[in-house]
């Protein structure tokens, strides 16, 4: 398997959201893409990366980019995530670790049966293609090194 790299396009995807719709990348060509990948709803790195995320996101949007946070969190705990936290962007849903493979930000642990989606973010230009990809994600402050490459 090949390492994804800036220039690459991005891999293409179809999850589901909190609003039970399905929303594929390419569907938001012509606008930039901020597609954050998470260990866990609710944890405190999480919920801290989440909270940049939502206090830069009009300022994000008149950027003309949109936010996606994914986690293997299911739906449910999607929802209750966004609502508790008020967050005004889409998470998506990636329970059987299918965009996390693609993407490479799937952690295993030897020796167990466990999986974890690592903290990673990709910026992705209206084309698809990948701008830059955040491969050590420090949850503070994060959102507003990625309004400074907008």
């Amino acid at each position: 398997m090949s390492m994804l790299k800036e220039g690459d396009f991005a891999p293409n995807f179809v999850l589901k959201c909190t609003e039970g719709n399905y929303h594929s990348l390419y569907s938001f060509l012509g606008k930039k893409v901020v597609v954050y990948f998470y260990p866990k709803d609710d944890t405190p790195g999480c919920t801290k990366e989440a909270h940049g995320f939502k206090e830069d996101y009009k300022e994000i949007r008149r950027k003309n980019a949109i936010i996606i946070g994914i986690s293997a969190d299911g739906v449910d705990s999607h929802l209750n995530f966004k609502k508790k936290h008020e967050l005004p962007f889409m998470l998506l849903s990636d329970p059987d670790y299918i965009v996390a493979k693609k993407y490479e930000v799937l952690k295993k642990f030897l020796g167990f049966n466990l999986k974890k989606i690592k903290r990673m973010t990709f910026l992705i230009d209206e084309k698809g293609k990948i701008m830059k990809i955040f491969n050590e994600v420090n949850p503070e402050g994060h959102s507003k090194e990625i309004l400074s490459l907008l």
